[in-house]
């Protein structure tokens, strides 16, 4: 065994205790005896024993009540009641409280060292499920969560601190500076992280989409509905829930989701049976929302609701110093899903880079490095690889709208006007970028 299997033994007779005592030594656990409860929960209370045999009928305290206080000292353990004196009643009860299994005397002792290796396997299963585990979390990246500089290890640490408890955050920060992976960082590192991590991108569905999409629906709820379909909350059971663009949702759909925070439940569209669901909830937005409170536009009680711990992301201007991490990263990142060769950037270009404004932040930078990457002949990236000479718009702004408008103009740019590839880029639907183009008016720069 590449681990020695622990066994406590507890039984008033001394006989029993020393039969057991040889087989099991005899067979390669590590063995220990208790004479009553009393004596046997001080040994579990000091020494961690992977399976404890316990006779039922012993003076004072009998093999029941010791079972379930080993079960609130040491849930993992496995206990095997013994008894000379076996019903069906008692038989129930000890497995209802937690037993692994029910024998009676006189023992066989083959039949006995079977049930031992079974139980041994079922910890060895265990142990290997927890490895497993450990192996995830370890090898769990949050890929862009990139930066030495003071203000995203300021980030970091708020992401830490905040994912071991399961109240609702708020992550605010202007387009493209990686709102969501700082959500998936926070879900990541919490105690939901063996669960699902649920994305809605509130602003790309209408009202009624967003409905379904939040609360599911029944067959025939509404015209399309050929089925039943589970909704994203549903699906976010034990786990999170990231609802992006959340300054997007409508009035309507506000009084549901503080409904739906408050109790945990709702009804699924087309339905009548209310179904629960054990969810965090973060949400991300590029707007102030407090501001839109005061304006009357999102409401007060949500709003606190859901702003229990705030991050703001930095733009990239305020962090120009993890730009080479970034670049760095992208050139890997592209050139291996590229099937290229490794390149570098050249001190002058990357000079270039960490002067520009980046209105578009990370999403910008990493277009920016794609596109070099793709246009690129060389061994490295050169100045006039990057999209800064020409067709460079105005980073000055005086409104969100501006900057977003500015941001999806440049990757329409970068991309040549590919609608697909763009949105693609923007990570978003072909309809909700055809909705911006039209929104903003905008046209290929002549």
């Amino acid at each position: 065994m590449a681990k020695k299997i622990s066994i406590l033994i507890v039984d008033d007779e001394p006989s029993v205790r020393d039969s057991l005592y040889n087989w099991f030594i005899e067979d390669g656990y590590r063995v220990e005896c208790a004479e009553n409860a009393k004596v046997a929960l001080t040994m579990i209370e000091s020494d961690s024993f992977d399976i404890i045999l316990a006779d039922i009928k012993m003076p004072g305290m009998d093999g029941l009540e010791m079972l379930r206080r080993i079960k609130s000292l040491r849930k993992d353990s496995i206990v095997i009641v013994m008894t000379a004196f076996a019903t069906v009643d008692t038989a129930v009860q000890a497995l209802k409280d937690g037993a692994f299994d029910y024998v009676t005397k006189p023992f066989d002792p083959d039949d006995l060292s079977h049930l031992i290796r079974n139980a041994s396997k079922q910890i060895s299963l265990s142990e290997e499920n927890e490895a497993l585990k450990e192996r995830v979390v370890s090898l769990e990246n949050i890929e862009d969560l990139i930066g030495n500089s003071a203000a995203m290890q300021n980030v970091l640490k708020e992401v830490e601190s905040v994912a071991q408890s399961n109240s609702s955050v708020i992550i605010t920060g202007e387009s493209g500076t990686g709102k969501e992976l700082i959500a998936r960082a926070i879900h990541s590192n919490s105690t939901r992280r063996f669960f699902p991590l649920v994305s809605v991108h509130c602003g790309a569905l209408t009202e009624s989409l967003l409905e379904s999409e939040l609360f599911g629906h029944e067959k025939g709820a509404f015209t399309g509905a050929m089925y039943n379909r589970k909704g994203r909350f549903e699906m976010a059971d034990g786990g999170t829930i990231f609802l992006d663009e959340i300054a997007t949702i409508s009035s309507k759909m506000q009084v549901e989701l503080l409904r739906v925070l408050e109790s945990k439940s709702f009804i699924r569209v087309g339905g009548n049976k209310e179904i629960t669901s054990d969810f965090r909830v973060i949400c991300a937005t590029n707007r102030d929302l407090k501001n839109m409170v005061e304006n009357g536009t999102f409401r007060e009680d949500l709003y606190y609701r859901l702003n229990v711990v705030n991050i703001q992301i930095p733009p990239l201007r305020e962090r120009i110093e993890d730009i080479p991490l970034l670049v760095d990263y992208f050139i890997k990142k592209y050139c291996t899903s590229m099937n290229r060769l490794p390149v570098s950037i050249e001190p002058s270009a990357l000079k270039r880079l960490q002067e520009f404004d980046f209105p578009g932040n990370i999403r910008e930078l990493e277009n920016m490095v794609e596109r070099a990457i793709v246009v690129g002949n060389g061994k490295k990236i050169t100045l006039k690889d990057l999209p800064l000479q020409k067709n460079m718009v105005v980073s000055t702004f005086e409104s969100l709208d501006d900057m977003e408008k500015n941001h999806i103009l440049q990757t329409l740019i970068n991309h040549e006007w590919n609608i697909s590839q763009t949105a693609r880029a923007l990570k978003v639907d072909r309809v909700t970028l055809y909705n911006k183009i039209r929104k903003y008016n905008l046209k290929p720069l002549e």
